[in-house]
């Protein structure tokens, strides 16, 4: 799956010898590599993949890594399979191949994320490039989020025979919570001088690798881990951009306490589409209408957000309609059953007619970063409209 095992001191050779004055690496805490699965378990459901190893020409499955010494950013397209032919994204946003453990209906779905470096997900971290100390690569997420998972379960392992503190659980996705016993202590994550994580590009077995390379201070234990990556020219990251949008008809902020996933869940049972209905007076309906039954659960009180530029001359709120795929709604609402309550801080809804739903998730402190969701909608006629 991932390539995760003890090696030899000297097996892996820095990437710059791969690619001459190209070098990644940093330092990360138990609190930074937490993020970064609690970031990444959710978007890896789009893509699938985790089929390739070492050796293998399926290198990468639908997601794209941009690093620079300001942010990381994570480019992931629905649907991607677990093979990727030919280096970037198509005019369409597809990738070839097949599924490998995505979640059914993502086609089309888009992810963005950014996180901040210094301060958000790096202690510290040097990078180098003739591309203006820029890096760009293609990455399986799924082993990615496999080989981070092992990683916490390892630093819960080297702290585990302190004795005394209270046993919690890591926060990981149900899927990974289910098939390991990731048990970490209370006084683990806070003695971060106990043990260093790095995060570096280097190569092994021929091919560059991101490794994630864990150890105590004393050397007692060492545990590394390595995912195959590609390497992309940096001018590639162009086509995998967020998609471009025009300004939202309706934005609306949802507390964490008023999550739309167990709704979703439920109408997604009964219909394939469901019709989103949002209002700038603060409130949203979601409506589903099927031979058998029709349901509309509402929501208000919510927050309008409203950007500077758009003009709030008109006398009534604005209002949108959109009909979209439950399947796709709830693929991009998975973040709200697998992250920690304290690492998101809120989450915006935004309708834009007959072009897009965006859910703009904020992380929390909302300086660290954020993600994006893209979900495409079906044409609606103004006749189908019920105002």
């Amino acid at each position: 799956r991932y390539l995760g095992a003890e090696r030899r001191r000297g097996s892996l050779i820095d990437i710059a010898q791969i690619h001459p004055n190209m070098r990644f690496k940093s330092r990360m805490a138990a609190e930074h590599v937490q993020l970064l699965h609690n970031v990444i378990v959710p978007i890896s459901r789009l893509t699938g993949g985790g089929g390739g190893g070492l050796g293998s020409n399926s290198i990468g499955s639908g997601t794209t890594i941009y690093l620079d010494p300001e942010v990381l950013r994570i480019s992931s397209r629905g649907g991607a399979g677990s093979r990727v032919d030919g280096g970037g994204v198509s005019q369409g946003g597809g990738f070839g191949g097949g599924g490998g453990g995505r979640e059914h209906g993502t086609e089309g779905i888009a992810c963005f994320a950014e996180l901040i470096a210094i301060n958000g997900i790096f202690l510290d971290h040097k990078i180098e490039s003739i591309a203006g100390n820029v890096i760009v690569f293609d990455v399986d997420l799924v082993q990615l989020r496999t080989a981070l998972a092992a990683t916490l379960q390892s630093i819960g392992n080297m702290g585990g025979d302190g004795g005394g503190a209270r046993s919690v659980p890591l926060h990981n996705s149900s899927e990974d919570a289910r098939n390991s016993s990731f048990r970490s202590t209370s006084s683990n994550f806070h003695s971060s001088s106990s043990f260093v994580v790095v995060m570096k590009l280097a190569k092994r077995g021929g091919l560059p690798c991101l490794c994630l390379d864990t150890s105590c201070a004393n050397g007692s234990l060492d545990v590394h881990h390595a995912v195959p990556v590609r390497i992309l020219r940096a001018e590639e990251w162009q086509h995998h951009l967020p998609p471009v949008v025009n300004t939202p008809d309706v934005q609306l902020e949802f507390q964490l306490d008023r999550p739309l996933r167990p709704v979703i869940e439920r109408m997604k049972a009964i219909s394939p589409i469901i019709y989103v209905e949002g209002s700038m007076a603060g409130e949203m309906s979601l409506k589903i209408d099927s031979d058998a039954v029709a349901i509309q659960t509402f929501y208000d009180k919510l927050i309008p957000r409203v950007d500077e530029e758009s003009s709030q001359s008109q006398q009534e709120p604005a209002k949108c309609t959109l009909k979209v795929d439950s399947k796709k709604l709830l693929a991009s609402l998975q973040w709200q059953s697998s992250m920690a309550r304290g690492s998101v801080g809120s989450y915006i809804i935004c309708l834009i007619r007959n072009e897009m739903m965006v859910v703009h998730v904020m992380l929390s402190p909302e300086e660290v970063g954020f993600f994006t969701y893209y979900i495409p909608v079906h044409y609606l006629s103004e006749d189908m409209f019920d105002y």
